[in-house]
């Protein structure tokens, strides 16, 4: 369950701590007294969305910290699917900072962690109930994941997932073989030109590159000659001087000669002479060299009118020879495919025909599921709805066969008829605000056995409702509190009589500057805040004598 929330500089509320307990907790509170920005920060550490504007206002970041106790299996696991896990004692810290400058900084068990690992881990701490879930009733598109979730199995629906997502990635490959027959020639010719014209240019990876090398040389080649004669004349000499060579050649004789009288010459003797040696075989490559540094002109041609063909090609093709080749590659997989593809797509067919009929297999046992469900769902439901104040109220679940889609064959949707004798009609036509809180309530309840999770939040469920209804209310979440914690935000009396702890969330003005605390109150504080309740700023001995009258009796109802 969540045992402590911390609040620091979040709208109104400066820094805040909030002890929550077991069973039914109730906040409370005049309106605009900041409520909201409790379940507000609760939002925050389930990795919601949020505004820096939720910063409160003068302060640079702001920080919620939650901790959680004995923490379902599933929120076990899930916690262990991404990396994290429980403390030895089974606490679990998350911990989340807003900053002015957008950046935001999440912890779990002082472990960084980031906003999707928030808003993965969230769902399996915390059911939040707010007003605009009640609106997910007007939409029938979300009617049947109720159903699922009360008597699907899930290895059912995932079976069928798989087999449907199968199905239609065979029909996109089905789709794309499909064309008419002169589209079908015209690809054909196309793809036939293309195929031949770079077969015929007999190209080879890497071509591009030796040619132009070549072309290159070629077009310097009285520049390569001029120099490599140079080198020649310069170690070999020529009518004006005797060369490199021979000048070393005499500087080892030279030293050797005097090594006969003074040894220490030797090491620079022995170097002298290897060079004579490295120049002299220098000297033979350079010969080498200068016999073959004849070309035949018409090799350069060749070579320009072949760089042109390629030049050609690239611009349709490639701006490389390996671009062409894996162009001609494909040109051939696309024209076998083509010439291929009445055998190919008899081939698919037969494929997608295969796990159609398997989808349509796990579509029907869905479907048959959700009948069953869906009569137990409606008699559950009815009895909630019967002890909410409904005992006139018609609830039935409208299943309509469909095309096969990603949730089955079926299309569901909830009808109510609030008067005996009337048809019943989809619930966005007939149900008042307070009549979908009630609703909602009575299907959570159906439904609140279906999950480990042990945390349900109510955002002001009271909505539209009042005298016995209200008292309904209050009766049926410290009902569904027996088994989990319930935390409630509520403005009516009967309900906050009923909690098994309430909090007092006040809002004072001091130096211009709007703080808001949170109390925990006592049996006295309670009696006060009740009265306050239900007459407003005039608390009278009655009103608070009607309070301890509705707190005495909710204590005997234990």
């Amino acid at each position: 369950m969540l045992s402590q929330l911390y609040i620091e500089n979040i709208a109104v509320i400066e820094k805040t701590g909030i002890d929550f307990h077991e069973g039914l907790n109730v906040l409370t509170g005049e309106t605009g007294a900041g409520k909201s920005i409790v379940i507000d920060s609760i939002n925050a550490i389930l990795g919601v969305r949020t505004s820096r504007e939720l910063i409160r206002t003068g302060a640079h970041s702001a920080n919620v910290t939650a901790i959680f106790l004995n923490i379902g299996e599933q929120a076990v696991r899930q916690m262990n699917e991404l990396g994290y896990a429980p403390e030895e004692d089974g606490s679990v810290m998350i911990q989340r900072e807003l900053h002015m400058d957008g950046k935001a900084v999440c912890r779990i068990n002082s472990r960084p962690a980031t906003v999707s690992v928030l808003k993965a881990i969230g769902p399996f701490l915390i059911n939040i109930h707010g007003q605009h879930e009640s609106y997910d009733l007007l939409s029938p598109d979300l009617h049947i994941h109720y159903i699922d979730r009360m008597g699907v199995p899930e290895d059912l629906i995932q079976s069928y997932q798989d087999a449907f997502e199968a199905m239609n990635e065979i029909k996109k490959k089905l789709d794309s073989t499909q064309m008419d027959e002169a589209q079908k020639a015209r690809q054909i010719d196309l793809l036939a030109y293309q195929i031949q014209e770079l077969e015929a240019a007999d190209l080879r990876a890497g071509e591009q590159e030796e040619l132009n090398q070549t072309r290159t040389r070629y077009l310097n080649m009285e520049k390569i000659v001029d120099s490599v004669n140079t080198a020649k004349a310069a170690l070999h000499g020529d009518e004006n001087s005797e060369g490199a060579l021979a000048a070393v050649s005499a500087a080892a004789g030279a030293l050797a000669e005097a090594e006969r009288y003074y040894p220490e010459l030797h090491e620079l003797t022995e170097r002298i002479t290897n060079i004579q040696y490295e120049l002299e075989d220098c000297g033979d490559e350079i010969r080498n060299l200068t016999d073959g540094l004849e070309y035949d002109p018409g090799e350069l041609d060749r070579i320009e009118t072949r760089l042109d063909v390629l030049y050609r090609l690239g611009l349709k093709y490639g701006s490389t020879v390996e671009e062409m080749l894996a162009f001609l590659e494909n040109s051939k997989k696309q024209l076998e495919d083509i010439q291929l593809s009445d055998e190919r797509t008899a081939q698919l067919t037969k494929k997608y025909n295969e796990r159609k009929a398997q989808a349509e297999k796990y579509a029907e046992e869905i479907s048959a599921c959700r009948k069953k469900t869906a009569d137990a769902f409606v008699m559950k439901v009815k009895k909630e709805l019967c002890f909410l104040d409904m005992p006139n109220i018609d609830f039935k679940v409208e299943q309509e066969r469909c095309e096969l889609n990603s949730l089955g064959c079926d299309k569901l949707q909830f009808l109510i008829s609030t008067n005996p004798g009337e048809p019943a009609k989809p619930i966005a036509k007939i149900a008042s605000g307070g009549e979908l809180s009630r609703i909602m309530l009575a299907i959570k309840t159906v439904l609140a056995d279906k999950d480990d999770i042990d945390t349900l939040i109510f955002d002001e469920v009271d909505t539209g409702v009042s005298g016995s209804a209200a008292q309904k209310v209050g009766l049926k979440l410290r009902e569904v509190s027996r088994n989990r914690q319930v935390i409630c935000v509520t403005h009516l009396p009967q309900i906050a009589a009923l909690a098994n702890t309430q909090y007092l969330i006040k809002k004072h003005v001091k130096d211009n500057k709007t703080f808001t605390n949170v109390t925990e109150l006592d049996f006295e504080g309670r009696k006060q805040e009740l009265a306050r309740i239900m007459g407003g700023s005039q608390i009278t001995p009655l009103l608070l004598q009607n309070a301890e009258e509705m707190l005495e009796m909710a204590q005997k109802q234990e």
